[in-house]
């Protein structure tokens, strides 16, 4: 894993309470009863030879479903996660809104060992949370992204 890049957006809004951030619940078996580091920003690989911004929209409307709002985006920088990708993460301030995500799917043998190959959607929900609760929610890799982001927002 080590040497493989992702990018990806944080939106962000000011809510009643502070700060709020739009990330997603990873899908999958593996996911699913799990809430506590099971988060991630709307994320996804690209080759070296893409702009990572572009390829983080491109990502976006994989995992949500709808493209990503016309903002200006703002480098957060990169984030070394415990795999060993770098994620390269961009953040914008919005009022961006989806009714359903609509992500992509991977391909599992689920349960392990049936010999069964299910499809599992990438991510299965994705809402706006406070700040507080997306520090305990995101993987742990990703949680420096809140601190980068509280430094411009």
């Amino acid at each position: 894993m080590a040497g493989v890049s992702s990018a990806g957006l944080l939106l962000w809004r000011r809510g009643d309470d502070g700060l709020e951030v739009f990330i997603a619940h990873m899908g999958g078996p593996f996911w699913a009863k799990k809430d506590a580091a099971a988060w991630s920003i709307p994320k996804g690989e690209y080759p070296a030879d893409e702009d990572a911004l572009l390829a983080a929209r491109r990502e976006f409307v994989e995992e949500i479903g709808v493209p990503a709002p016309e903002l200006a985006y703002v480098s957060l920088g990169e984030f070394r996660q415990a795999s060993g990708k770098i994620v390269t993460a961009f953040a914008a301030e919005s009022d961006f809104e989806v009714a359903e995500v609509h992500s992509n799917t991977f391909p599992v043998e689920w349960p392990p060992r049936s010999g069964r190959i299910q499809e599992f959607p990438e991510i299965d929900r994705a809402e706006w949370m406070p700040v507080a609760d997306a520090e305990w929610r995101l993987v742990k890799g990703q949680v420096p992204l809140l601190e980068a982001l509280a430094a411009i927002a």
